[in-house]
């Protein structure tokens, strides 16, 4: 036990009768060692002519207790914090033992303040491990703290995994090293006793080396000397400690390497091995016991997490995939949307200049628009399916019915014609007939020829291309013209309402087809927000809502304006537009090129509807080209 005094001071009378386990040390003026480095006493001889300030503000220096020589005749203490007052003249075992009392006091002192530090330190680490959600980070957070708090110079942990066959193994996932740079390629390898790793997975227990080299006979498991010789390393003194969830499965393993005196010196060679690494002692086998605990936890639910984003991420997909089943004919749109929509959200988020240099996204928000973009189109499922996959003005076998009603009146004319040449054969013989047959031949086939360039026409009509007014005009006007059949009755090719849907100027949906489809961002809110949310997605419902709405308010279905409308949807709806412009799996219309697609935005962008800044990113951007890499 160190005894510290200054030099010169009257109290080394008092060291000479002191045990051998007391080592006087001397104290001089500008030359103290550092704060805490040993356990010790300050002797100060008061009445010999030390000062009680220098012996104050070198303890607190020092961090040690004072045992001062006072007065005997001093009615009041000295103005100085001591451990222990001894009056003069002291005999040499009280003296002896209130230097003990002092040292054991400063050890409780010290051990105290260091066993508050480390529960601080797991505390903290805790906090930190269970806020880390991303699985490397939260293994270099696990390691990293692990060998501060317990001095190791190196460490690696494994995790425990199934095989497709379901067998279980071994995984190196991470090494550190203060020392020497460590590769780190992954590796897998048996469970089995054969190494240090897995035979503290298997048996659950902490393993202690004090030299690595030296395993005891009666262990299984041996050291890979080639790892440190390919390295340039010395392994001695090891700390293996199972990573074990509070239910007793073992997740891992937290291997720890070479614990040091001075956490800061690095061993670059052997002799600084020898000199520095000692073995772990007790309270590091506790503290790593704790921390591997601990890290099982944050492992199993940063698992747990991961496994529920897989299950969600699955949902969305089958979500998205069911509901396009619905309308083959846009097949990928969503998904298209989705890559889109997160390029020009990581763009940017990205910006450092410009309109868009505040904008940041993190990792959650940029999930949250990938969720938004890919549910966008979910409210189709409310949808009539006659609706959603209507490819041409007229519904499914309308306008086989009408080719059928024309070949029913083409018939009927053609009785009817015939019946006047019979009715004339029988009231006037042959008597001009054939002058007159000829006549209504002639009648017949120009009938029968305008019904066939109706049928034409409304078959031109029935595409869901552009029609003029003319065409419009046209198409109205076959709905009053009439035919006489046989029996005398007259009849048109199509009814005033076939020549309504067949007059659409653009499209295929009539008003309130479009409505219905329009519906759809109702439905897609409506589901949407059914869901509950995350916090880091709750806005998923919002974003989705708005992607037809309009800048200038023209959209639908809330008639938004700018200020109202989320940015993220504002990307989404120029990766939405964009996407049914280009899309080659429109039956009902061609896929415009690029340039004329991005020149429609740009028309769009100048009258107000879309966000120019954006717009100009995206085609900066060029997401389109990413995604067919």
């Amino acid at each position: 036990m160190l005894v510290w005094h200054f030099a010169g001071s009257a109290a080394t009378r008092l060291f000479r009768d002191l045990p051998p386990s007391f080592e006087p040390r001397a104290l001089r003026s500008g030359d103290l060692p550092r704060r805490g480095v040993e356990e010790g006493v300050l002797v100060i001889d008061l009445t010999g002519g030390d000062s009680a300030e220098a012996a104050e503000t070198t303890a607190r220096h020092l961090d040690v207790p004072i045992v001062a020589l006072v007065d005997a005749a001093l009615s009041q203490p000295p103005p100085i914090s001591c451990h222990a007052y001894l009056s003069a003249p002291v005999a040499p075992f009280v003296f002896a033992q209130a230097l003990r009392n002092a040292g054991e006091h400063l050890a409780l002192h010290r051990e105290q303040g260091r066993t508050r530090e480390q529960i601080a330190q797991l505390n903290a680490i805790g906090v930190q491990l269970t806020a880390e959600r991303d699985t490397h980070k939260l293994l270099e957070l696990i390691l990293t703290k692990a060998r501060q708090i317990t001095h190791s110079d190196a460490g690696s942990i494994y995790l425990v995994e199934e095989s497709e066959r379901l067998e279980s193994r071994l995984r190196f996932k991470l090494a550190q090293n203060d020392s020497v740079p460590v590769p780190l390629t992954e590796f897998t390898l048996a469970l089995s006793e054969d190494s240090i790793a897995g035979a503290v997975a298997i048996i659950g227990d902490v393993v202690v080396l004090d030299d690595a080299y030296l395993v005891p006979g009666d262990q299984r498991f041996r050291i890979n000397r080639d790892f440190d010789a390919r390295i340039g390393y010395r392994t001695k003194s090891m700390l293996v400690v199972p990573m074990r969830t509070p239910a007793g499965e073992v997740l891992g393993v937290l291997q720890l390497i070479n614990c040091k005196r001075d956490p800061t010196r690095l061993l670059a060679t052997s002799a600084a091995v020898d000199q520095e690494v000692i073995p772990y002692p007790a309270a590091a086998r506790d503290l790593a016991a704790s921390l591997a605990s601990q890290a099982a936890v944050a492992v199993e639910n940063s698992r747990l997490y991961q496994s529920i984003q897989a299950l969600f991420e699955g949902f969305v997909r089958a979500s998205v995939t069911a509901i396009e089943s619905r309308d083959p004919t846009t097949s990928g749109h969503s998904f298209r949307v989705a890559d889109f929509t997160v390029a020009l959200a990581e763009a940017a988020d990205r910006a450092t200049d410009g309109p868009l240099h505040a904008v940041r996204f993190s990792p959650e928000e940029l999930r949250e628009i990938r969720y938004a973009s890919l549910l966008h189109d979910f409210g189709k499922v409310g949808v009539r399916e006659e609706i959603l996959v209507k490819a041409k003005k007229l519904r499914p076998g309308q306008l086989d019915l009408i080719r059928q009603r024309g070949e029913v009146l083409k018939r009927g004319i053609e009785l009817n014609y015939a019946r006047r040449k019979i009715d004339h054969l029988l009231e006037r013989g042959s008597a001009r007939f054939f002058e007159q047959s000829a006549a209504w031949d002639a009648e017949l086939a120009c009938l029968l020829a305008e019904i066939d360039d109706q049928l034409k026409l409304v078959a031109e009509a029935n595409e869901p291309s552009v029609l003029s007014g003319d065409w419009s005009d046209a198409v109205r006007r076959l709905a009053l013209r009439r035919f006489v059949d046989h029996l005398g009755e007259s009849h048109v090719l199509i009814t005033p309402e076939e020549a309504r849907i067949l007059s659409i100027s653009r499209g295929s949906l009539t008003e309130e087809e479009f409505q219905q489809i329009q519906s759809h961002v109702v439905h897609t809110f409506e589901f949407l927000r059914q869901i509950p949310w995350t916090k880091e997605l709750r806005r998923i419902p919002e974003i989705a809502r708005g992607h037809h709405e309009k800048l200038d308010g023209s959209g639908y279905p809330s008639s938004q304006r700018a200020d109202a409308i989320p940015l993220q949807t504002r990307m989404m709806t120029i990766a939405d537009i964009f996407d049914a412009l280009t899309a080659a799996d429109r039956p009902y219309k061609a896929a415009l090129p690029i340039a004329d697609a991005l020149d429609i935005l740009t028309q769009d962008a100048r009258r107000g509807t879309l966000d120019g800044a954006l717009l100009e990113l995206f085609i900066h951007v060029k997401p389109w080209e990413r995604r067919s890499r």
